[in-house]
């Protein structure tokens, strides 16, 4: 895949979503402030849409900011339940996620994030 046609979100945006851990999920809206765009999770979810299969994206670990599946049944959602629960994560019913036992957080805390990221970052620490 020609990488030099990609914007700088997409280029990040793959690369943080590849350093998803087995075993854990991000949000959307998650990847999108970590790769310096928050309010972009639409975005983030045409990259997995669009490039997920040529790029070798672990797309199963991306959920919505609900901590659900958003594929439909019969478009995706019962491969990404199988696939999360090979990996150890609880899928409940619905296609529910625990997002304070399950959601990944980057081990080098916000050095060298943008302001975006941190900010979303702070949201989500305050509250657990």
């Amino acid at each position: 895949m020609d990488t030099r046609r990609e914007s700088p979100f997409t280029r990040e945006a793959k690369r943080i979503i590849r350093a998803i851990p087995r075993g854990r999920v991000a949000t959307y809206g998650q990847v999108a402030a970590l790769a310096g765009r928050p309010g972009a999770a639409r975005g983030v979810a045409w990259i997995l849409h669009s490039s997920s299969a040529a790029a070798a994206l672990p797309w199963h670990r991306v959920i919505n900011g609900r901590g659900g599946i958003s594929l439909g049944r019969g478009r995706g959602f019962e491969e990404q339940r199988k696939r999360l629960a090979a990996e150890g994560v609880a899928v409940g019913r619905g296609g529910r996620v625990d997002l304070r036992r399950f959601q990944w957080e980057p081990k080098n805390g916000t050095a060298g994030l943008s302001r975006g990221a941190r900010d979303f970052i702070g949201v989500l620490l305050r509250e657990e």
